[in-house]
């Protein structure tokens, strides 16, 4: 014979799913907090890299301006025959300041292009972070849901899947926090 369920037992089932369903709330507000800081680092992060590789173009262009200019100038100096040693001198010293410059600039870019892969770097981790933290709090979602229907109900077996959602909660949770998947 099946067993009927007292009006104790249903008042006690319902304070376990109106209990279960609160602390759910509460760690679905944690997640989004958590999905939101991260996804705004990903945003700022995207900005900064932007800023970075701008600079790194800006200063190829005047890496490559001077060292055309060079390139003009040494063609010039090679050209003229009978330069006065004060003329072929000052040639020489801005021929030199210029592949002086060319170098500098060169040296500039490659501490930008690590900043900004680095920058790219910590990116790419808040936007791997963020989009675990949301499909977490996608889980939460579901099984908030499905409590507020067993309560609705008064069909159990709605609050244990509620409960079963919530491993993909803790599961993207952590991966959110570790990132091993």
């Amino acid at each position: 014979m099946p067993h009927k369920e007292t009006r104790e037992e249903k008042e006690r089932w319902q304070n376990w799913l109106a209990l279960s369903t609160a602390i759910m709330a509460v760690l679905a507000a944690l997640t989004t907090l958590y999905m939101g800081k991260y996804s705004s680092r990903a945003i700022m992060s995207q900005g900064l890299e932007s800023d970075q590789w701008a600079h790194y173009q800006a200063k190829s262009i005047k890496g490559h301006t001077f060292e055309i200019s060079r390139q003009a100038l040494e063609l010039q100096y090679r050209s003229q025959k009978g330069l006065a040693a004060e003329v072929a001198a000052d040639y020489e010293t801005t021929l030199k300041k210029y592949a002086d410059e060319t170098k500098r600039y060169d040296s500039e870019k490659k501490e930008i292009k690590a900043k900004a892969e680095q920058i790219a770097k910590a990116k790419h981790t808040a936007q791997d972070m963020g989009g675990n933290f949301a499909y977490a709090l996608i889980f939460l979602q579901i099984a908030i849901m499905l409590s507020s229907l067993s309560s609705l109900t008064k069909k159990k077996y709605l609050w244990y899947i509620a409960l079963a959602a919530n491993l993909g909660w803790i599961f993207f949770f952590l991966d959110g926090w570790l990132l091993f998947y």
